[in-house]
């Protein structure tokens, strides 16, 4: 195999942790390392880092002679990770409000305009993605590193959550895809008037309600092909599926 020396172990990072947030690789999918080592052009050395890197995070599980999955959370890891969220977000909201510039109002409001889109298109996956945006923006501009990383973390989990046990049946609802953008433009607003105390119950408020509607009885979706999802046709990656 001709390895493909374009591709930094970055790159297969952030490729393959956006397929899984955009839900295209379902919770309890194998790993491979010799599929994925394929569907990139490069060798099993380079595969493997990235595997230990996503497992980590807790994105993937890694289990002895059996490889890796993408992680699939329990239910009790499930309602754990909604009950650590609505410890940090709230205090973190409080950061983020402290330093806020008209330019995150706008990246806020751009993440909910996307998700509303992706909503009226019926992409729900996608929409999960853009809703833990607005999520993540507020994380990461709130300059608190150690509430922020727990929280880019626990976004992903989240993420893998909604796929596991909240998509098929928020189809049909209102909030499909996830958050609610109602929600989310109430909580914005409340940040531009810096009301601290309304934004931190309405954050509570929103992840309450988001949990509530986990359903625990998700059919299997059946395993994707990773050639497919990170290949070109010609079974190297392409330049233009880069992340």
């Amino acid at each position: 195999m001709t390895e493909s020396f374009a591709l930094t172990e970055n790159d297969i990072y952030a490729r393959m942790v956006a397929t899984i947030l955009d839900h295209r690789l379902p919770p309890g999918t194998k790993l491979g390392e010799d599929r994925l080592a394929s569907a990139f052009g490069v060798s099993r050395t380079r595969i493997r880092p990235v595997l230990v890197r996503l497992a980590n995070e807790q994105v993937v599980t890694l289990t002895p002679n059996r490889g890796a999955t993408v992680a699939q959370p329990t239910e009790q890891e499930s309602h754990e990770v909604f009950q650590v969220r609505r410890l940090i977000e709230p205090p973190l909201i409080a950061c983020f409000m402290e330093q806020a510039t008209p330019s995150d109002f706008d990246v806020l409001t751009q993440c909910i305009v996307q998700e509303e889109e992706a909503r009226f298109r019926g992409d729900y996956h996608r929409a999960i993605r853009l809703a833990g945006n607005f999520h993540l923006h507020i994380a990461n501009a709130s300059q608190h590193q150690t509430m922020g990383r727990m929280l880019r973390e626990l976004v992903s989990r989240t993420s893998l959550i909604l796929m596991a046990y909240g998509v098929s049946h928020l189809r049909s609802t209102s909030r499909a895809g996830g958050c609610d953008c109602h929600e989310h433009r109430a909580l914005l607003d409340a940040i531009r008037l810096r009301l601290a105390d309304e934004a931190s119950r309405l954050m509570h408020a929103h992840l309450v309600g988001l949990e509530a509607q986990l359903q625990f009885n998700q059919p299997d979706w059946g395993a994707p092909d990773l050639l497919s999802l990170f290949g070109a046709p010609d079974g190297n990656p392409s330049a233009t599926d880069l992340v």
